[in-house]
Parts: C-alpha cells; sequence; structure tokens
C-alpha cells in the first residue's frame, strides 16, 4: 500500500475521532447545547463511539489514529504497521503526520459546528475543554504517571485483540475506551493520545474563538510525553509477556 494512501486513510480516521469526540465534549460543556451538562459518562460514551467510526474510516491504514498506537506497535516488535506497510522511518513519520493533521481538523470542524455556542460560552476554561485535556489536580509527576497508565492499558490490550480491524474489532476499541475514561480518566480527562491532545489545542490557538482565553501551554507537554511513554511500554509488554508466559 502506497505510504499516500496510508496518509489519507489515517487523517480521514483521526478527523473523525476529534471531530465526534471533541464534539461530545462541547455539548455537554458550552452553554445552551441539547446536551448541557450531560456528564462525564456521556463524555467516555461519545469518545468511545467517536474512536469507533474513526477506526471503521480508517481500517485500511489499521487506523492507528493515534501515534501512542503507533509508537506501542513499533515497541511490540512488529513487522509492519499495517497489511502491506512495513515498519519504516518514512511510514511512521506518515503516521504521525497524518495523525495530528486530522485530529487538528477534526477540532476545527467541532468549531464551526458549535461556534454560536462558543460564542455565548462565557468560561475560557470550557471553551478549551472542548479542544484539549485539563488535570482535576495540578501535579506534573502524578498526571503524567496517570496519562502513561492509561496509555498502557490501551495499547497493551489493544494488542492482544489480534486479527486486525475486521468485524467487531472497532466495537471492543470503543468499549475499551469507554471504560478507561470511567476508570481512569477522572485526574487528566484521559486523552491517552497525543495527537488527540495537542492537534485540537493548536487549533485552540489558532481559531478566532471569542473570549477563549490562555490554550495552557505549560500544561501541554503532559499529555504527549505520558501517552507516548504508556504506549512504549504497553507495546513491550505486549511482546515480553507471551515469552514468559506459557
Amino acid at each position: 500500500m502506497s505510504l499516500g494512501i496510508v496518509f489519507l486513510s489515517e487523517v480521514m480516521g483521526t478527523l473523525m475521532l476529534t471531530l465526534l469526540g471533541c464534539g461530545v465534549v462541547a455539548n455537554v460543556a458550552l452553554k445552551g447545547t441539547k446536551g448541557n451538562s450531560g456528564g462525564f459518562l456521556l463524555v467516555n460514551w461519545g469518545w468511545g463511539l467517536a474512536v469507533m467510526a474513526g477506526v471503521f474510516v480508517a481500517a485500511k491504514s489499521g487506523a492507528h489514529l493515534n501515534p501512542a498506537v503507533t509508537v506501542g506497535i513499533l515497541s511490540s516488535g512488529a513487522a509492519d504497521y499495517a497489511p502491506n506497510v512495513p515498519i519504516t522511518f518514512a511510514s511512521t513519520m506518515t503516521y504521525f503526520g497524518a495523525e495530528m493533521l486530522g485530529a487538528f481538523l477534526g477540532a476545527v470542524f467541532c468549531w464551526i459546528a458549535y461556534k454560536q455556542h462558543f460564542d455565548n460560552e462565557p468560561d475560557a476554561a470550557s471553551k478549551l475543554g472542548v479542544f484539549s485535556t485539563g488535570p482535576a489536580i495540578r501535579s506534573y509527576g502524578w498526571n503524567v504517571a496517570t496519562e502513561i497508565i492509561g496509555t498502557f492499558v490501551l495499547v497493551f490490550v489493544i494488542l492482544h485483540f489480534g486479527g486486525g480491524v475486521t468485524g467487531l474489532g472497532p466495537l471492543p476499541v470503543a468499549l475499551l475506551v469507554v471504560g478507561i475514561g470511567a476508570s481512569l480518566g477522572g485526574p487528566t480527562g484521559y486523552a491517552i493520545n497525543p495527537a488527540r491532545d495537542l492537534g485540537p489545542r493548536i487549533a485552540h490557538a489558532l481559531l478566532p474563538i471569542k473570549g477563549k482565553g490562555s490554550s495552557d501551554w505549560s500544561y501541554a507537554w503532559v499529555p504527549v510525553v505520558g501517552p507516548l511513554v504508556g504506549g512504549a511500554l504497553g507495546g513491550l509488554m505486549a511482546q515480553w509477556l507471551p515469552l514468559v508466559v506459557k
């Protein structure tokens, strides 16, 4: 498969992921929406279904949708990222670039869909929360640890699903994301995906959002570093475990 097809597949899949994922946060957080104050569990389910949609769209490229998943596959010792997509420097950069662009574009379309509600929302923190994550208690070390653990679970379990994205493949991934959010999402809002957080945060910084306030760049490294470390550890553990558990 050409890297151009991989790139387009991952862009569109990650776009759907962030459009629907940021969209459910907007629906819950912004003033005057039909889903206002719908609660964190609605956000969990919305993100899970967003992942399922993205996985279906990007099935041809293996539906990484997440640099942490790409890193996890790389560290797992696999030879390919997807059928007919060998692991090389060029293919790795293709996945990273596509995931970032797709996440950015999805956030832009979310802003367009909720433009009037962004204009009517007085709280700058609620606006930023649509685009990117933030901690319930700001403590960078513990926040990174939470993101490492959540992303480790994501990647480790995904690598044990096996069989690729076929049949009900996207549904278990969606339910896994719901479960991670419900169980481990409280401290940081569970980015578990560097592109999902950084791409929309860049969109927040660039878009002409009324009264948007700061993009909180002092925290932005946490949902990048934590998931990359967690993804790498998940891949390494998935590679190591079969060697010691027979």
